[in-house]
């Protein structure tokens, strides 16, 4: 077992090493460590972008799911786990995404390393966006299939590539349509414009989208017009819906494919009933409380602004995620450390979840945090960064 050690001292050698942070978590979005006391900290680093983890309706859902159905389904949904349930989220969700069907997966993760392998194998080729989540990557190399991977939200390498590679058997486009570390959304119409070009399929994460844009929330392909171009859509309930687990959106047909290919769906147990009903509630709160979207986007631009306003150099992206560049991942450890002093927790992303040499302080914007702990954030991190004398910047377009 030494070379695990030995592997570990180099982690933590590169200041790449990284370490479990177990907290307490309050019903106004703050954490606290664990066993410990102290003033509440301020959390940049979740994904519960509308707040709705802690809604008093998606509580309720889930307690009366718990009380009627107990604590698990007890099987896969192909054996006996199928409860109706499922059928009325995925017909909710696949409203949401003016799809025809969608299903539900355990996982983001899960949803990605099914369905790709079941729509991509040994002869047929992937394209892939370089920062595509690591959950795709895994799902392409689980394939078989030949991946292509192209330059980040570059589609004419993506053309230069489909012209050199695409060949004539199946392929398959992936991308995401916002970037969980850049913040970045991807040009969709082009890549449409491209898949439809060469003949490839298209899936599209929207991980990161999901809830927060798009006329009903459905995301960036329903803002930009694009769901009949787009075959399969994935999305979470874990991040702006507030619950967990995942879905992929197309056609019925796609639907019934996935259940006989995608491995993830067919042997795992169902997700927890409580579970189902929280996120079935959510898709029912982005059509009840259409504000919170509205609310989201305008902080996260104010807390864009707030961070140029205190002399962050470089221009802000287009979305409540907002990294600030550093580099050096000891010096992102080093400013992290700062801001946690300080009760701002904010997580410090280093090599290999973004590439070497682009450590970064990632930001998400919730509405669990007042315009003002946004402001007094943003000075925070400048004063920190002066006082280290480490310059900080938004990531270059």
């Amino acid at each position: 077992m030494d070379f695990l050690k030995r592997w570990l001292q180099e982690r933590s050698d590169s200041n790449d090493y990284r370490r479990l942070f177990p907290v307490e978590r309050s019903a106004d979005g703050r954490i606290s460590e664990a066993g410990k006391t102290g003033a509440p900290i301020l959390d940049f680093s979740s994904n519960d972008y509308l707040a709705l983890s802690t809604h008093p309706a998606m509580i309720a859902a889930g307690q009366a799911a718990l009380t009627r159905y107990g604590t698990g389904v007890g099987a896969a949904r192909l054996m006996s786990g199928d409860l109706m349930l499922f059928h009325e989220l995925e017909e909710a969700v696949a409203d949401l995404k003016s799809r025809e069907a969608a299903l539900v997966f355990g996982s983001g993760y899960m949803a990605n390393i099914g369905a790709i392998p079941a729509l991509a194998g040994r002869g047929d080729i992937i394209f892939s966006d370089r920062l595509n989540h690591a959950s795709i990557h895994d799902g392409c190399r689980l394939s078989g299939a030949k991946l292509v991977r192209f330059r980040h939200n570059d589609p004419d390498h993506l053309e230069d590539c489909l012209r050199d590679k695409r060949g004539s058997n199946q392929a398959l486009i992936v991308v995401e349509s916002l970037y969980s570390m850049d913040g970045d959304r991807c040009p969709l119409a082009d890549i449409v414009r491209l898949k439809n070009r060469h003949g490839c399929l298209l899936m599209v994460d929207e991980a990161h989208a999901t809830g927060i844009f798009g006329n009903k929330g459905g995301g960036l392909i329903q803002a930009e017009g694009l769901e009949d171009e787009v075959e399969i859509a994935m999305g979470t309930f874990g991040k702006a819906l507030g619950s967990y687990g995942a879905y992929i959106a197309g056609s019925e047909t796609l639907k019934n494919f996935l259940i006989n290919r995608a491995r993830s769906f067919i042997y795992a147990t169902g997700l927890p009933p409580a579970v189902i009903a929280a996120s079935l509630k959510a898709v029912e709160l982005l059509a009840g409380e259409p504000e919170r979207r509205k609310e989201l986007c305008d902080n996260a631009a104010y807390f864009k602004n707030a961070l140029v306003a205190a002399g962050l150099p470089g221009k802000p992206g287009p979305s409540q995620i907002v990294p600030v560049m550093v580099g050096d991942s000891r010096l992102a450890v080093k400013i992290a450390a700062e801001l946690r002093a300080n009760s701002i927790f904010v997580t410090p992303v280093r090599p290999p979840t973004v590439p070497e040499g682009t450590a970064r302080l990632r930001f998400s914007v919730t509405l669990h945090q007042s315009r003002r702990e946004l402001a007094d954030t943003a000075a925070l991190l400048m004063e920190i960064s002066n006082k280290l004398s480490v310059p900080v910047s938004f990531p270059a377009e």
